[in-house]
């Protein structure tokens, strides 16, 4: 069997997935606007050899639930949330090989700009970096942004396409790989016939520039994505490397998986292109009853409100005007749409939905001894056709912790798990060659 990829799955908040957890006793998230929080997150993440550090984000607030942000605030239900990139330099600094990705939304975000934030990670990181496209699902945003409304769902993603093809632009084309000399002798940093301006004229933006950043270790970061819906797919298929996916069992998460690679292949990057990542969340002891104790222990913290609160975000559904066992209505919006077709491919009920929130969250957790936990991602990875995880928080920083002194050894002695880290930048080390795009990706193409 395959050797899995995890990722140690965060955001720069107090409340991420698992809503009510920062109330536990041990839980450390309140420091979340501390440095050493994050080093120390860092530290543990790169002792287990995990694959990197996934920092999710947010640019507005959930203010769907009983049309008001109030509950949200209350309960910290990702705000106040920090800048997800502002960390990213000192978790390195303290790191040798441990990947990070960053989410990053392009509907908000100037191309130019963005292409020079990732650039400067790239070379800080030294090339251990790694982007996750978003387009945004939130109306709070949008009106932030001096919009009147979200951009419809499809659109979002036609103006994606558009803003990838500018970043690969800068990224891959304006700066020739010999055009920095550093000749000191000469006074000539670089040749300026290798550098040239990048020009882009199209339906959504306009540019004229040269990229602010002399060529990075990978140039195009690693591309992440996490987008469900067909238009999604769509897109991971043309530019993702590595895909997040949230599915309540494998077999669940087969059709997504077999659809992704499906159109990897249809537009010739092949279905080995692709790293498929599930959600999950692990509650882990030395035993099943430890296991077991642990997880009465903490959902005694576990908030369902807040998690119906975040959910109702998600999917554009208001769950606070639906009796327990109304069913809720099937209809469209312009949200979330895998979130909400979770839910409104059957009919069912919001008693139905808060039956999942077992800690706090719609992902039901893995519970059990390490040897447990380890058939369980083993079936994730036979039966679901993934090819890793994102591992979410519960308790921090015990969960991690958790996962690293007892689990990571057994999926290392089962050689389901890698013993050490390879050598090379975060693209090398997770699909070999040589740290840049292939010829197979889109973005080869700008390559001047």
């Amino acid at each position: 069997m395959k050797q899995m990829q995890i990722y140690a799955f965060d955001m720069n908040c107090v409340g991420h997935i698992n809503h009510g957890m920062w109330t536990h006793p041990r839980d450390t998230s309140l420091h979340y606007t501390d440095l050493d929080y994050w080093v120390d997150l860092a530290r543990t993440a790169e002792r287990g050899k995990l694959d990197g550090i996934f920092l999710a984000d947010i640019v507005g607030v959930y203010d769907v639930y009983k049309s008001s942000p109030a509950p949200v605030i209350e309960a910290g239900v990702q705000i106040p949330v920090n800048d997800p990139l502002m960390p990213i330099s000192a978790m390195a600094y303290v790191t040798t090989h441990l990947g990070f990705g960053v989410t990053v939304n392009t509907t908000y975000e100037p191309p130019f700009l963005l292409a020079r934030r990732m650039s400067t990670l790239d070379h800080l990181t030294k090339g251990r970096i790694g982007w996750n496209i978003v387009t945004g699902y939130l109306d709070s945003a949008a009106r932030a942004m001096g919009f009147e409304a979200l951009p419809e769902h499809d659109a979002r993603y036609d103006a994606a396409e558009e803003y990838l093809e500018i970043l690969y632009k800068l990224w891959e084309g304006s700066w020739d790989d010999e055009a920095v000399l550093r000749d000191k002798s000469r006074a000539v940093f670089a040749d300026p016939s290798k550098v040239r301006a990048v020009r882009h004229e199209g339906q959504y933006y306009t540019m004229e520039a040269i990229h602010l950043a002399q060529p990075s270790p990978q140039r195009t970061p690693v591309l992440f994505q996490a987008g469900a819906s067909a238009r999604g797919q769509d897109f991971a298929a043309r530019h993702a490397e590595c895909v997040f996916i949230a599915a309540a069992t494998p077999q669940a998460a087969r059709p997504t998986v077999e659809a992704l690679r499906r159109k990897a292949e249809l537009v010739g990057r092949g279905a080995d292109a692709l790293r498929v990542l599930g959600l999950v969340t692990v509650v882990v002891g030395r035993t099943q009853k430890e296991a077991q104790d642990k997880l009465e222990d903490y959902r005694r913290h576990a908030s369902v409100e807040a998690s119906l609160a975040h959910y109702s975000a998600s999917t554009g559904v208001d769950f606070s005007r639906y009796g327990l066992d109304d069913p809720i209505e099937q209809r469209s919006t312009n949200a979330n749409q895998s979130a909400l077709g979770a839910i409104t491919r059957e009919p069912g009920t919001l008693r139905q939905i808060i039956d999942q929130m077992v800690l706090g969250s719609r992902i039901k957790p893995i519970v059990g001894s390490a040897e447990q936990v380890a058939d369980r991602l083993a079936a994730w990875l036979l039966d679901g056709g993934v090819d890793g995880f994102n591992l979410a928080r519960t308790v921090a920083p015990e969960s991690l912790r958790d996962f690293v002194d007892l689990v990571v050894p057994v999926l290392q002695e089962r050689g389901l798990f890698k013993a050490d880290y390879a050598e090379g930048p975060l693209r090398k080390k997770l699909f070999g060659g040589s740290g840049r795009l292939p010829s197979s990706h889109p973005a080869a193409a700008f390559r001047y």
